[in-house]
């Protein structure tokens, strides 16, 4: 179970201070003050100043744990790594690296929005001179280690061209397939992991395990152009040997490690940080495979553990030392068995993902090591998705088979006690003898029940704060601290459901056809078009490729065809055809940039915007609309 206040304060916090030591080993210069502002609008993208209030005491509404794990993440600045090895820590969620070649410098996983990384480079270059980037390196398929790309590299295309831009096998593949398939829910709970709507402070968000927040910058996707696909490639950029080691189906399915021989530096992404990491992530994601990430960690230990002095991530503070790496990595690759290992041990006994998470604990070697502790991840909530991943949604009990809705249960369960009143009397009650767990079910029973009730809603407020307060997990204190803040801030029914949705862009012509389709099924309106049935051919020349989209019983389907539409005798009928010269052209079609009279056609182009108006996207039915009147 998740540690709380009370059994943290039995760890060494004033006799160790190892890991203070080395998260400001190196340092060569701070950034005065760290506040970092869009050059267009002026707006803060990133304030690290907000988090002084760490430097006191911690206050009786944060766990000493996570405090002290806070009071780490938030030293910020250029620090040296080793000898041509630079890192930039304290301006995002992540690190950017930096590594100096012959003629330049090669940067790796440039942040999360354009304006940190941009203000990144700058303190580099301020303190080691003005090399040119030579190269750009992502270590994985998460925005908060490519967005800020353009804000690194040269402005122009042709510029671009010249750079190897180095990325493992799927890598947008793998990032497209996880922003388009569920990004908008995704979107919404990240608000609530990361504590983004919560003010900085004592009572609000200290941070979030893995560094203090996420920048609120300019995003930005620049595909790689040099792609890395097995375990032992070896590549050499502008005088620097990079050896490869895939780790791909990790943290994120698409992931390698990079070791640097002439350094005796290993760069080991984001697998192996100084905290628990996400088996299963609040936000949302795919399960993560702990048995596949224990194994390459015990890969990553034979392949470099004897040959590298110094381990560094993408996330926190480097580890110098060979026997210390050493102990990490072993550490690290026992905690994800143990905890995939036990979990299964468990279940082969019959018990549910619930109960092998009250159950489960971890041994005192890795509940001792700081970098084990349940700062990003947990062992609720990991071992929860260990199960899931064998054993699915399902705890085989068929009283869970089919029940209610959340707010029709809580209806019921309101009626059962007696009325919404005796209900929050009995949540309160159990709140004051200390039990918070089940005070928050009551209570949210009742809220599901009669949102508007203030004396429900105020009660779980103040039991989620007293939860939050006590979690060493900062994303649960953020879940729970922001849950507070909804419960507080309105008496409309408000959940991590019900938020509004984030304003909607053009999608972004990077993403491939297929993907994009992907989307368009998705977000297609299928009562509405359960009457519809139409078939579009699109030809792209510049592409050569052929695509046959099919609408029937309210399901948008798709298949890339073999030929292309131009080639008389082979062409499928369909009700529309459509040839465009590009990609972007086509993109440019729907949304209303380009009318169809502008390109090549065949059928009834009415077709196309009947397909558009069922679509969610509202510039798309706009455009729709427009087009039909």
């Amino acid at each position: 179970m998740p540690a709380d206040a009370k059994e943290t304060q039995c760890l060494p916090f004033s006799d160790d201070r190892k890991d203070f030591e080395d998260a400001s080993r190196g340092l060569v210069a701070t950034l005065k003050p760290c506040v970092i502002k869009s050059s267009t609008t002026g707006r803060v993208v990133w304030d690290n100043d907000q988090y002084e209030f760490l430097q006191r005491e911690c206050p009786p509404t944060a766990n000493p744990s996570l405090w002290r794990q806070s009071q780490l993440c938030s030293i910020q600045g250029l620090f040296e790594v080793c000898p041509g090895i630079y890192q930039v820590r304290g301006f995002d969620i992540s690190n950017m690296t930096l590594v100096e070649a012959k003629t330049g410098i090669l940067v790796i996983d440039p942040l999360t929005s354009m304006e940190p990384a941009a203000a990144a480079l700058q303190l580099y270059r301020t303190h080691r001179g003005p090399r040119e980037v030579v190269g750009l390196v992502y270590t994985h398929s998460h925005i908060d280690h490519l967005g800020g790309a353009a804000g690194v590299l040269p402005s122009s295309p042709a510029d671009r061209e010249q750079i190897p831009i180095i990325a493992p096998k799927a890598f947008v593949e793998e990032f497209t397939s996880e922003n388009v398939h569920a990004g908008e829910s995704m979107l919404r709970r990240a608000r609530y992991m990361y504590g983004s709507m919560l003010p900085k402070g004592p009572e609000g968000q200290i941070g979030c395990g893995l560094g203090m927040a996420t920048s609120a910058g300019k995003n930005s996707l620049i595909p790689p152009n040099h792609i890395i696909s097995k375990t032992g490639e070896e590549l050499t950029v502008d005088g620097i040997l990079i050896r490869f080691q895939m780790v791909s189906g990790t943290e994120a399915p698409s992931e390698f490690n990079l070791y640097f021989p002439h350094h005796r530096a290993l760069l080991i992404a984001e697998c192996a940080t100084h905290t628990m990491h996400n088996i299963i992530t609040l936000r949302g994601a795919l399960v993560r495979d702990s048995r596949a990430w224990s194994r390459y960690l015990d890969d990553t230990l034979a392949l470099y553990g004897n040959e590298s002095d110094v381990l560094f991530s993408s996330h926190h503070w480097p580890t110098w030392g060979k026997d210390n790496i050493q102990t990490m990595l072993s550490q690290q690759r026992d905690l994800y068995a143990y905890m995939h290992d036990q979990t299964l041990r468990m279940i082969n006994r019959g018990l549910t993902g619930t109960e092998i998470a009250e159950a489960m604990v971890l041994p005192r070697s890795l509940r001792e090591a700081w970098h084990c502790r349940e700062y990003y991840g947990s062992v609720s909530h990991n071992v929860k998705g260990i199960h899931q991943r064998y054993m699915t949604w399902f705890d085989g009990n068929p009283a869970h088979l089919w029940q209610h809705p959340r707010v029709e249960e809580g209806k019921r369960y309101v009626e059962s006690l007696g009325g919404i009143d005796a209900t929050v009397k009995k949540g309160e009650e159990f709140a004051q003898r200390g039990d918070h767990r089940f005070a928050a079910t009551l209570l949210d029973h009742a809220v599901a029940a009669e949102p508007t009730h203030q004396r429900a809603r105020s009660a779980l407020a103040a039991v989620y704060e007293k939860l939050g307060y006590g979690a060493e997990n900062a994303t649960w204190r953020n879940f729970y601290l922001t849950g507070a803040q909804d419960m507080r801030k309105t008496q409309q029914p408000t959940s991590i459901t019900k938020t509004p949705r984030p304003s909607k862009s053009k999608f972004n012509t990077n993403v491939s056809i297929s993907e994009w389709l992907d989307k368009l099924a998705i977000q297609l309106d299928g009562l509405r078009a359960e009457e519809e049935s139409l078939s579009i051919i699109i030809n792209i020349t510049d592409q050569n490729t052929c695509w046959r989209l099919n609408l029937s019983n309210g399901a948008l389907t798709y298949r890339k065809l073999p030929l292309l539409l131009q080639q008389s005798g082979t062409q499928e009928e369909a009700d529309l055809a459509l040839t465009t010269a590009s990609k972007e052209e086509l993109f440019d079609v729907v949304v209303g940039k380009v009318g169809l009279d502008k390109v090549r056609r065949e059928g009834d182009g009415d077709v196309l915007w009947r397909l558009m108006e069922l679509v969610g996207e509202d510039h798309y039915r706009e455009t729709a609309l427009k087009s039909r009147l």
